[in-house]
């Protein structure tokens, strides 16, 4: 069968095959778990859904008819658990193959399906469960990830109804076994549009936590992320590197893969190794790939295998930008050209290194056809080609699919980033002659020292490219005379030593290659950088400790 978002999409192009145009179009009752993995299950049963491996030697394959069959048994037997359309649900699954036949059933009951990390502590669980009235849990096969669910469900009475995966724990139900005996199939539920279907909690790395909401329109818009950034191909095989608990496993796990024909890959770890990675993408014959920025440098710093990657057609990264380093590293070996791309958990995919455009390393791309990207001041006024700007989203005509409209339950979250019907993402960039963009920074980030302002992210480039630097974080740290001294903290490769000289050395190849007032003044050597669970560095924590010192 022809993929399904041919159905629900066009795209216009021009002449050189550059995509100028895209719009949806889908009834006011569309539901991705009946309109896309039902029909897909009863056109083509034997469809790859899921592929899946572990570290453990396990493996196997879901087909849509799995799929669509689970999906339904798990449907009615929480139906018959008081679980009601608009109710929330927490899916804790870690990377489970579970998790892509448990969040098709809530989506059919028209359930708010909650992803959250294994990594959450009680306290995140409890101020979770509160905000967002959560009774019913899902948690993945997992002693320390049960215990705080069962902890966190004594401090918030409301989370009664708490169910594992694969294995019982006390306190919790086996939900997979209970399901067996469940009807195959179940009755459709009327929903809309614009109702909820998801609810993701950012990361919080400054305050508490804010949960967006998305409706039953967000998994079409994920069509540009997901066929035009991906690229994935019919009967193709796609690995995103992510937990399920965070927003960039709806990127790139389920949603605009299987509209584009493509199974997914769940490699399911608890702690990535980049030979074991590269393993598994040769071994299963990944065709399409994408992970964070992070990971890139992982693989780039500690060996890439040109073999691993002979099955992979396209190679894409998002979260943080990447440097150029460590791009052309990773093109020497492989070929392959990685595709930036840039949104957020309030978003899909706002720009990108779309198929059909010829790349520019360092870039993010250019504005999805879905957005109108703009790029302002302090002052919400354009600013000129090349000057940095904040990067917003105009709604004032109409609102995009897949942009939210603000933070449930919080209204001045809301008022900070939704202003006249402008969406402020908070990060900056700027934009050349030709359309491209170049990420610069969060807002909060950039710092001021001696009357210039500098990007972080200009300065981590540099220090990237020293053949002892692993990972870096760019800072500011307060300064009477300066305003700001900038730092670097600093994460070595395994076979270098910290020393005096070294970091005289790095404060003079930054100095040579940028700028003199780029170098950083201070140097910190750390065995690793704090970051968020999605794995995006922590900059207000590098500032809070600093600042404690």
């Amino acid at each position: 069968m022809e993929p399904l978002y041919q159905k629900y999409s066009t795209a216009e192009f021009d002449e050189s095959g550059k995509m100028t145009g895209f719009t949806l179009h889908y009834p006011e009752n569309f539901n991705f778990a009946y309109d896309v993995v039902d029909v897909i299950a009863a056109q083509e049963p034997e469809k790859k859904a899921v592929v899946w491996c572990d570290d453990n030697g396990n493996e196997g394959v879901l087909t849509f008819g799995d799929i669509s069959r689970l999906s339904a048994q798990t449907a009615n037997y929480l139906v018959k658990q008081g679980v009601r359309k608009g109710d929330r649900v927490m899916l804790m699954l870690k990377r489970h193959f579970e998790y892509w036949y448990m969040i098709t059933a809530l989506h059919k009951i028209g359930a708010v399906a909650i992803p959250a990390s294994h990594m959450l502590t009680t306290g995140d669980i409890v101020y979770r469960a509160n905000a967002a009235d959560i009774r019913t849990v899902v948690c993945a096969d997992d002693d320390a990830l049960c215990s705080k669910v069962l902890d966190a469900s004594k401090q918030a009475p409301a989370l009664t109804n708490l169910f594992t995966v694969r294995r019982g724990h006390d306190g919790f139900r086996l939900l997979d076994a209970l399901i067996t005996e469940e009807p195959e199939t179940f009755t459709r539920v009327d929903t809309r549009v614009g109702e909820a279907i998801l609810l993701y909690f950012t990361s919080g790395t400054t305050g508490y936590p804010k949960a967006v909401v998305h409706n039953h329109v967000y998994p079409l818009a994920h069509i540009v992320t997901g066929v035009y950034w991906h690229c994935v191909q019919n009967d193709g095989l796609h690995l995103t590197v992510a937990d399920t608990g965070w927003a960039k496993s709806s990127w790139g796990k389920i949603y605009g893969q299987w509209l584009g024909g493509s199974a997914i890959m769940a490699y399911d770890y608890d702690r990535f190794d980049a030979s074991k990675m590269m393993d598994m993408l040769q071994k299963y014959n990944v065709t399409t790939f994408c992970a964070p920025p992070t990971l890139y440098r992982l693989m780039a710093k500690t060996g890439l295998r040109k073999e691993a990657f002979a099955s992979v057609k396209h190679v894409a990264t998002a979260g943080e930008a990447l440097q150029e380093e460590i791009i052309r590293l990773f093109y020497e070996c492989t070929g392959l050209e990685i595709m930036e791309g840039f949104g957020q958990s309030e978003t899909t995919l706002i720009i990108g290194n779309f198929d059909g455009d010829k790349p520019k390393r360092g870039s993010m791309g250019k504005a999805s056809p879905l957005y109108q990207v703009r790029l302002v001041d302090a002052d919400g006024k354009d600013v000129p080609l090349g000057e940095t700007g904040e990067i917003v989203i105009d709604a004032t005509q109409r609102v995009p699919e897949g942009l939210c409209l603000g933070y449930e339950n919080n209204d001045e979250a809301t008022a900070r980033c939704w202003k006249d019907g402008i969406f402020h993402t908070g990060d900056t960039a700027y934009c050349d002659a030709e359309g491209y963009y170049y990420y610069v920074g969060r807002i909060d980030d950039v710092i001021k020292s001696s009357g210039y302002r500098i990007g972080p992210f200009e300065v981590e480039s540099t220090l990237i490219q020293h053949p002892a630097v692993l990972e870096c974080a760019v800072t500011g740290v307060p300064d009477a005379e300066r305003g700001n001294l900038i730092k670097a903290t600093i994460v070595l490769r395994p076979d270098v030593a910290p020393t005096d000289a070294l970091r005289e050395e790095l404060q003079e190849f930054v100095k040579e290659r940028t700028a003199a007032y780029k170098r950083p003044r201070i140097i910190e050597f750390v065995e690793e950088l704090p970051k968020t669970i999605s794995g995006k560095i922590r900059y207000n924590v590098i500032r809070e400790r600093d600042a404690k010192k």
